[in-house]
């Protein structure tokens, strides 16, 4: 990830400074020697109300001092035009009188002013209320600096995201459309990239393996380590084992990838092998969602009871198999595909009703796939998905 999203910039630190406007010279020099002794105080003074706009644009003050009675133009006219400046209009902005008037500062405070003072103010005063309204403003100014640096940072993220999401998308398998197994699948990753990753290829002229996993969590770490016990699978490299026994495979996962030395994520597993001679599908599961194999007439839900791999080390998995008739489709997927919340009630979609919906499928390889986006878009009222949407079919031959 980039610096820019792992690492927090700090916030400006802002020095007070202080503008001045009032036409009489002698003002300005008492305010300047009123603040004179403050370190951390910058004092600017304008006696020419004509440019007093253009000064405050360059200096950017903490706080500005404005006399209410000029030549050539009216205070109060001078507070409109201030508060009507995108760069001026949220500076503090202290009025200054020559007079305690109510109707005056009934009229400064609804143009916009944030205060009054009767001229020349008492020098503690004057601090007190310099350093109260630009504090006020610096932490305004931070506020809006954190504000932007967040949405930065959430860009970037959400670049990083896209990119991770592109890679664990080149490494899953090509479609199949022709041969004795083919398939098709949909990958759509959720905006904070879940951590699905899904395979299948000839262990040998006679066995296919086929199997998908989901990691707990979203983010860039739940992908990655999705891709590792991914290459692990397809490179066939789990020390003593034999990939052609299901159980096997999920025993050695669960040993290799514990969640105490991965951050603390684990993932769920279905793991499988088709026997082309005698059409046997076998196969073993660590807290996965059973697959459906559409078996003729009958959905056999495909299920053996595992916890989660990574877990806790020295579990055991058990291997079930069936036949597999010849035509039949079989859905391999994560929970992201069927676990939404429905716009009409509110209420989750119950796994029931998906795998009665995708008993009522039709049509050629992938249709089935895209009619359940299609409906599970629907369902929720919107196209995005929480969690990661991961389905693969395949058609025996």
């Amino acid at each position: 990830m980039t610096n820019s999203v792992m690492n927090e910039k700090l916030l400006t630190e802002h020095k007070i400074s202080v503008l001045l406007i009032d036409d009489q010279p002698m003002v300005g020099e008492a305010v300047r020697r009123m603040l004179a002794e403050e370190k951390d105080i910058d004092f600017h003074f304008v006696s020419d109300p004509t440019i007093a706009i253009p000064t405050a644009e360059k200096l950017e003050p903490t706080v500005i001092l404005q006399d209410l009675v000029m030549p050539e133009i009216d205070g109060m006219t001078m507070v409109k035009f201030m508060r009507a400046n995108s760069k001026l209009k949220n500076i503090p902005l202290i009025v200054l009188s020559t007079k305690e008037e109510a109707t005056t500062k009934a009229e400064a405070f609804a143009l916009g002013a944030n205060d009054y003072l009767v001229k020349l103010p008492d020098r503690i005063e004057l601090l007190a209320r310099i350093r109260y309204h630009s504090k006020a403003y610096i932490n305004l100014l931070q506020r809006n600096e954190a504000y932007k640096q967040l949405l930065e940072s959430r860009d970037a993220m959400r670049k990083e995201l896209a990119v991770a999401a592109d890679y664990v998308t080149s490494l899953l398998p090509l479609p199949v459309a022709e041969g004795e197994i083919q398939a098709d699948w949909r990958f759509l990753p959720s905006a904070s990239l879940g951590g699905d990753s899904f395979g299948y290829h000839w262990l040998d002229d006679d066995h296919f393996a086929i199997y998908l996993l989901d990691v707990c969590d979203h983010g860039v770490g739940s992908a990655l380590l999705s891709v590792s016990a991914m290459n692990v699978l397809r490179s066939q490299t789990l020390p003593d084992t034999d990939f052609h026994k299901p159980d096997e495979v999920l025993f050695a996962l669960n040993e290799s990838f514990q969640m105490d030395q991965q951050n603390n994520l684990y993932f769920t597993m279905w793991y499988g092998v088709y026997k082309k001679s005698d059409r046997t599908l076998t196969y073993s599961s660590g807290g996965h969602p059973p697959a459906l194999l559409m078996n003729g007439d009958e959905v056999a839900q495909l299920r053996t009871p595992g916890m989660i791999v990574g877990g806790m080390p020295d579990m055991e998995y058990t291997s079930d198999s069936i036949t597999v008739k010849p035509g039949a489709r079989f859905f391999l997927y994560s929970d992201g595909v069927y676990e939404l919340k429905k716009v009409s009630d509110g209420k989750m979609w119950d796994f029931e009703s998906f795998v009665n919906f995708m008993a009522s499928t039709t049509g050629p390889l992938g249709s089935p796939i895209d009619m359940l986006i299609g409906h599970t878009k629907e369902l929720q009222g919107r196209e995005e998905y929480d969690d990661d949407f991961s389905m693969v079919e395949f058609v025996f031959e």
